[in-house]
């Protein structure tokens, strides 16, 4: 075969080879089309079973409308590269959707109807960085019948909640009804008449919140059962409640009711009644529990114990009217939230008064994740030493942490065991008159819950009330309300995750995209441990030979004269000297603090530039080679 006809075989083999490449593609890309394989460390592009069940569950399309300022944001690495990670989701959202969710990424000009379209849905344009346009970074969602839901924009800080957030916004989008909330209190939060005063006394501010959001309804504190259509209950200071109200309650949580539950050892917010008690002494403050169903359920409330913290202490003013730490009185901050759980997650400080504190017991089937808890620096105290307290200050006589745990507030999930095992309890005379007797139903009774239960308790009752979180002002007949501590955001960050579904509830906190350079940060570390002691015995060396050169200098007798003996130059000259190779020394050691992380880089560069093209092509020459010798 002549050399020429070689040449052209080869030249129609690899236009046949490049054809073929082509076409493999090709029905590669339709016969894997919507194949996925998520080969991150912690699963970032894997949609989480409760979202996967919320996706499923859709009935009618949903449109997500993502609006991202992708030409004014050139000059923004890290936010394009967060916002490449949210649409990524987006896209996981609307592939498992099933056709139920319509996903549009918009880049909204300036002055274009796109802008306009954000700024009507509620969408906020942040002034960053150097571009001189505002930057959109939001979702809007609409239904069949133009409900409206949107997350106005996306914060990069709030990432491990972003499926949380996008999963709620759809949530939403499929059950626009409003959430029913029964609510159960001891004390009078939903606004009550003042005799005393012959005025109305308004309800707290944190219902008033919540009324805006949901539909709350009183269900009283002697019921005997709960309509179906209340899917949440807010129990606030349960005392004294018949059986039969504590079946209904036990039976909602069994049947897979959601609740969250405030008890308290000491509630100044409900007084005890002053009949009997010393002329001037003022009322103590009522405690509260659940004792059947806690016990039952394998939860402990120390009711007769105050968590002390010195810790976390809040600064009160006293009798005398100088300011004094109050250990019972506790501001939750920072680390002592949980990061992992949406209510907790974005809160500054939490504030509590004479709170309790939770715990499970060792055979328990419950599981208990710390929402709020006491520093390292508290002990538990007798409620009654709270009870009539005239100086604060007496709280640190003798106070001495106790090295326990505290956990004043938590979430408590698992499958729990009914209070009632043996059906409803036998009717008996509990209404409120004392005339007539209820009747507890026993349809449908359970004596273990269908599904794991999802319950908040708290500690503390007075967190509610408006003194320890908002100061309220009368404005012309409005109410303006300017929060210093996150309680309010506490309790509806509670409520609207308990009145989502369980699959919402179940959504769990991610991880975060960004991949730090660990091994570098390792090595920085290690390289300032070995060199900061050189370099600040090198800077000890060095301001004393500069001292000890101003004292030479100065020490000349003969200081208006600008001639030098030898002697003295020669000192001079040599201090001089030492503090150059000092300096150098100096800077040699700044160098090396640097050394081991470009001695890293070189390497990573010869692997991935060098070593690796080395390999694959001593690869290919090793099969061209079998092959030669095959054919051979």
């Amino acid at each position: 075969m002549s050399t020429k006809t070689q040449q052209r075989l080869s030249a129609t083999s690899l236009a046949l080879l490049g054809i073929a490449f082509i076409v493999a593609v090709s029905i590669t890309n339709q016969l894997f089309k919507g194949w996925r394989i998520d080969l991150t460390e912690n699963n970032l592009y894997t949609l989480s079973d409760g979202t996967l069940n919320l996706l499923e569950g859709l009935d009618e399309p949903i449109n997500l409308y993502f609006y991202f300022s992708d030409q004014a944001s050139e000059s923004m690495p890290s936010l394009r590269s967060y916002a490449d990670r949210v649409r990524e989701i987006l896209e996981e959202f609307e592939s498992e959707a099933d056709g139920n969710i319509r996903l549009s990424v918009i880049d909204p000009l300036p002055f274009s109807e796109d802008e306009d379209r954000a700024t009507q849905f509620g969408l906020q344009g942040v002034q960053l960085g150097v571009s001189p346009d505002p930057i959109y970074m939001g979702l809007a969602g609409t239904d069949s019948i133009d409900n409206e839901e949107t997350i106005p924009f996306f914060q990069p800080d709030k990432e491990a909640f972003l499926e949380y957030d996008i999963a709620k916004l759809v949530s939403t989008l499929s059950s626009p009804d409003r959430t029913v909330i029964g609510i159960v209190s001891g004390v009078e939060m939903t606004g009550s008449f003042d005799p005393q005063m012959q005025r109305m006394v308004p309800p707290w501010m944190v219902y008033q919140q919540a009324q805006q959001l949901f539909e709350i309804r009183n269900l009283g504190t002697t019921f005997v059962d709960i309509a179906d259509d209340i899917s949440l209950l807010w129990i606030v200071q349960p005392k004294n409640l018949s059986n039969e109200t504590l079946y209904a309650i036990d039976q909602f949580v069994m049947h897979g009711g959601k609740a969250m539950i405030f008890v308290d050892p000491v509630a100044d917010v409900d007084p005890a009644p002053t009949e009997g008690m010393p002329q001037g002494m003022p009322p103590m403050g009522q405690g509260s529990d659940l004792p059947a169903l806690f016990d039952a359920w394998g939860i402990e409330f120390a009711g007769d114990e105050v968590v002390a913290d010195a810790g976390q202490a809040l600064q009160i003013t006293g009798m005398d009217r100088r300011p004094v730490r109050h250990y019972g009185y506790i501001g939750v901050t920072g680390e002592r939230m949980s990061g992992n759980d949406i209510i907790t997650a974005d809160l500054n400080v939490v504030h509590l008064a004479t709170a309790g504190s939770i715990r499970v017991t060792e055979d328990s089937p419950a599981t208990l994740d710390p929402l709020l808890r006491a520093s390292a620096d508290a002990q538990g105290m007798p409620a009654t030493r709270f009870s009539f307290l005239p100086n604060p200050s007496s709280l640190q006589d003798g106070f001495s942490p106790s090295g326990d745990a505290y956990v004043l507030a938590a979430r408590i999930s698992g499958n729990l065991p009914s209070a009632f095992p043996n059906g409803p309890p036998p009717t008996g005379v509990s209404s409120a008159d004392g005339d007539e007797p209820l009747e507890a139903g026993n349809a449908d009774h359970l004596v273990a819950t269908a599904e794991p239960a999802n319950l908040i308790v708290v500690a503390d009752v007075d967190m509610l009330a408006d003194h320890l979180w908002v100061q309220v002002q009368n404005f012309f007949g409005q109410q303006l309300a300017n929060a210093f501590a996150s309680n309010g955001a506490f309790v509806i960050n509670a409520l609207e995750n308990l009145a989502g579904s369980s699959d919402l509830i179940g959504v769990r906190s991610r991880a975060s995209y960004t991949r730090p350079f660990t091994r570098v940060e390792e090595l920085r570390v290690d390289a300032e441990s070995r060199f900061r002691s050189t370099e600040q015995r090198l800077q000890s060396e060095l301001d004393e030979t500069e001292q000890r050169l101003v004292e030479l200098q100065s020490a000349r007798e003969d200081s208006g004269n600008i001639i030098m003996t030898p002697e003295q130059q020669a000192e001079i000259d040599r201090f001089i000297d030492q503090r150059s190779a000092i300096r150098q020394e100096l800077r040699a050691v700044q160098r090396g603090l640097d050394e081991d992380i470009e001695q890293l880089g070189s390497w990573l560069k010869i692997i991935n530039i060098g070593l690796v093209p080395l390999l694959l092509t001593v690869f290919v020459l090793l099969a061209v080679w079998r092959r030669n010798r095959r054919m051979a």
